[in-house]
């Protein structure tokens, strides 16, 4: 298992915000994401159908499943910061 640097998180999590931006045609630049603000609820305000559209494209786009029955998805999707680490680490493997 390759470790991920520092650099590439940082783009990961440029690259992720720029995904739920245009996913949810948000009117933030990626940049304006605070990577440790909450998602859901308070933060950036995402109510349970943006994250139901969030899981969809990064299922698309980088290939592996988040499903809602994972009992750890209050951690994966407590902010940008968790959920560009667990897609890091599904790319690792």
């Amino acid at each position: 298992m390759s470790l991920v640097s520092t650099q590439s998180i940082d783009d990961l999590l440029i690259e992720v915000a720029a995904l739920i931006i245009e996913a949810l045609n948000l009117e933030v630049s990626p940049q304006d994401i605070n990577p440790d603000d909450p998602l859901y609820g308070d933060g950036l305000g995402l109510d349970s159908i943006d994250m139901l559209e969030i899981s969809l494209v990064i299922s698309k786009h980088y290939g592996f499943q988040l499903r809602s029955d994972n009992e750890h998805n209050d951690q994966i999707y407590a902010s940008l910061r968790t959920l560009t680490a667990h897609i890091a680490s599904q790319r690792t493997k």
